[in-house]
Formats: C-alpha cells, sequence, structure tokens
C-alpha cells in the first residue's frame, strides 16, 4: 500500500503557483501507484485510473481533503475496481511520462493524456472518459461569449480562465461517464458513445436549518465558488444587487486569486452597502453553517459545469438554488428556480420574486431542495452508482 501523504493544506489553503511548484518537487504529477484487489490474490483484471492520484496516497478515507469532490470521487473508483477483484494503477491527469505499462484491461481517465493513452493500448482494452466537464467546445465556448458579453456591457475585458485543452477523448472512449446531468450529457453526444451519469458526491450532509427566521432570511442572498468568476456568473450577480438594494448579497470566493477581476468589480465587491465580500469559506466550518442560517438562496448562474458541486453543497445546507441550465443540476419548481438566461435582468426578477413569496412556501421549497440532495447527491450514492458500474463492465469488455 502506498505511504500516508498529509495533503490538506496543498488542496486548499496554499495558493495555485505553490501547489503547484510542492507537485513538481514531490514529483506527484509522475508517481504510480499501484494497488492491489481488495480481497482476492490473483486480479481478474488491471485498470489504469488517471484523475487525482493524490487520492490514494492518504492513509485513510478520513485524510481526503472536502475542497473539491475529485479527491474522494478518485478514491471511490480505485476502490470500486479493487473490490470487483481488480489490481489498479493510479496515475495523475496531468502526467507527461509514459504508460506505466500497456497491459490493461480497462483504462479509465478524463482529458489531457487520453488520446496518447489510448493509441498505446491494445484493442481489448477497455476505454473509459470520465469526463468531469462539459465538452470542450462547449465549456470554452460559452465561456468566451461571457467574457465576450461583459466587455460590451462594462468596457471590461478579462482573459479567459482554465480553458480546456481540446482533445477527442470523447471520440476515442468506448464508454463515456459524466457527473451532471442532461446539460453535461448532451455536449458529448455528437461522439455516438454510450454514456452513463454516475451522479456527483457531495462531501457533507447538514442537518436542515430548523428554525431559521425565513421572514429575514428571504431578504439574504449568497453567491459561493470558487475561481473563474466570470464564468461562474459572479459579475452578473454582482450588478443584479447593486441594483436592489433592499436585497442583500455575501459572495463566498478567493476573490484574491483572480486580480484582474477583483480590480475591475472592486467598487462593488467591497464599496457597495448590500454586498458583502466574505471570501473564502470553509464549507466544513461553522461560518457556512452561520450563512445558511442567515440567507435564503444560492444564486449561481454558471456557463458550463460538469455537475455544481458548490450549488450540491448549498442544497445540502438548506438553500435554494437559483441557477443556469448550464450548472447542470437537476432542478424542478418545488426546489428551485431555473434562470431562463443568464442576465442581469432574469436574475433581478428570480431573486425579487423569492424574496416576495410566503415565508411557508420558501419552508417548503428550501426543504424540498435539501431532501432531493440527500438522497441524489452523497458519497453513498455516487459509491453505490460506480460500484454498480463496474460490476457491468464485463459485459462491456472487448475479446482480445
Amino acid at each position: 500500500m502506498p505511504p500516508p501523504f498529509s495533503m490538506s493544506w496543498l488542496s486548499g489553503a496554499a495558493g495555485p503557483a505553490l501547489r503547484r511548484a510542492v507537485r513538481r518537487l514531490r514529483g506527484l504529477n509522475e508517481r504510480c501507484v499501484e494497488l492491489p484487489p481488495a480481497a482476492s490474490a490473483s486480479p481478474r483484471g488491471r485498470v489504469l485510473l488517471s484523475y487525482i492520484v493524490d487520492a490514494v496516497l492518504v492513509r485513510t478515507e478520513r485524510d481526503l481533503p472536502h475542497s473539491h469532490p475529485h479527491f474522494w470521487e478518485t478514491w471511490a473508483m480505485a476502490q470500486a475496481f479493487r473490490e470487483e477483484g481488480y489490481a489498479v494503477d493510479v496515475i495523475h491527469w496531468t502526467r507527461r511520462g509514459p504508460l506505466p505499462r500497456t497491459d490493461y484491461d480497462i483504462y479509465v481517465d478524463v482529458r489531457r493524456n487520453f488520446d496518447r493513452y489510448a493509441a498505446q493500448l491494445p484493442s481489448s482494452c477497455l476505454k473509459i472518459a470520465h469526463m468531469d466537464t462539459a465538452h470542450h467546445l462547449v465549456h470554452n465556448g460559452n465561456q468566451q461569449r461571457r467574457l465576450d458579453d461583459l466587455r460590451q456591457r462594462r468596457g471590461i475585458a478579462l482573459a479567459p480562465f482554465k480553458q480546456i485543452e481540446a482533445n477527442r477523448a470523447a471520440e476515442n472512449a468506448d464508454l463515456i461517464t459524466v457527473l451532471g446531468n442532461e446539460f453535461t450529457i448532451e455536449s458529448f453526444a455528437f461522439a455516438g458513445k454510450p454514456i452513463r451519469r454516475i451522479r456527483l458526491s457531495n462531501a457533507f450532509e447538514y442537518p436542515f436549518p430548523d428554525g431559521r427566521d425565513l421572514a429575514a432570511a428571504r431578504r439574504r442572498f449568497l453567491w459561493l465558488g470558487s475561481e473563474g468568476f466570470v464564468h461562474k456568473g459572479l459579475d452578473l450577480v454582482l450588478e443584479a444587487f447593486a441594483g436592489l438594494p433592499d436585497l442583500h448579497l455575501t459572495v463566498c470566493g478567493p476573490i484574491e486569486r483572480e486580480p484582474a477581476f477583483r480590480k475591475a468589480f472592486a467598487d462593488l465587491l467591497y464599496r457597495t452597502p448590500n454586498i458583502l465580500t466574505a471570501g473564502w469559506v470553509d464549507v466544513a466550518g461553522p461560518r457556512f453553517r452561520e450563512l445558511a442560517l442567515e440567507c435564503l438562496a444560492m444564486v449561481y448562474p454558471s456557463c458550463s459545469e460538469g455537475g455544481g458541486g458548490c450549488v450540491l453543497t448549498a442544497m445540502h445546507a438548506g438553500l435554494i438554488p437559483v441557477v443556469t441550465r448550464e450548472a447542470s443540476v437537476d432542478i424542478a419548481p418545488d426546489r428551485g428556480v431555473a434562470l431562463p438566461d443568464a442576465s442581469v435582468e432574469s436574475i433581478r426578477t428570480a431573486v425579487l420574486n423569492l424574496s416576495a413569496a410566503p415565508p411557508a412556501d420558501l419552508e417548503a421549497m428550501a426543504r424540498a431542495a435539501w431532501t432531493w440532495a440527500r438522497e441524489f447527491h452523497t458519497r453513498e450514492r455516487f459509491r453505490r452508482e460506480y460500484r454498480a458500474f463496474v460490476r457491468e463492465l464485463d459485459s462491456c469488455r472487448k475479446k482480445g
């Protein structure tokens, strides 16, 4: 088994540049961790899993960070294969080196190396593209349209953020798995490959915020997310609330990591009376629970997601989601608001309508969102769905 590895600060507290430097020094991106089958001495086959190698370098499941679902999900995917009798080699998705070996029966990868590695594997190897974002043309194109709109709307020109490299993983895969809903699925449908949805997990299952004063909370809203602020619609949300002085917005995100955005929106972020920029808030900490009691809803007009993890976290905390279709979260009228488009006007209309609704109706909607998230987006649900998927792969395995 791999040696223990402490990584909580590396995944969350440290800045991106420092994290990359430490990864290079430790050689993490080039590691290959070999995991034996969970029980049997002789493996039934060998799997190459190219995702987040850090996830299998911890001592126990409890040591996995909660800063992003992909840490735990990598661990759970490896466990599912091991529990079905496979030996699993885990590498990092940004690995530059060659394949550790070529005699794999199953290959699972996300994007960057899929084309290169798939071409080196035998035709008998089942190749699975695990897509944790929408297709790169959809992701990149939608983001560029948001940037163009911002430039024309406010005269602000910002650079693209974390655009996805071009790849043909969908075309070269035998199967595709996705974490999101129909939005994400449709972005890969062109490839004509079988697509299996494995619902995105969530690290926490909070108790419902009973006792929340909805008469007060219905005027308070939240934006929660990481970098990529224009991609995730924070600019639109800031503009919407700047024109709604009777409503309040709390912004939770690492604003300092995008200095150009911070400078362009400083007036709205820091000098608008009804907008509080709280910075990064740990969803495992007490401040997030306090915000869930103070606020009514999470507003998240993203332009492209692979599963909308921060929206699911908010729903688990009892917040009503106000989202675009591209957030890739299943929204029904009884448990959230689906924005008709990503415009300042649509956001204003949605939050004004919510703030004017009777508290009893809002309580019912918040509880429905919370109940739905606890049923469909938990670690146990992901574990169960991925294990079932692995069990079904025997019927898909190619003959050499």
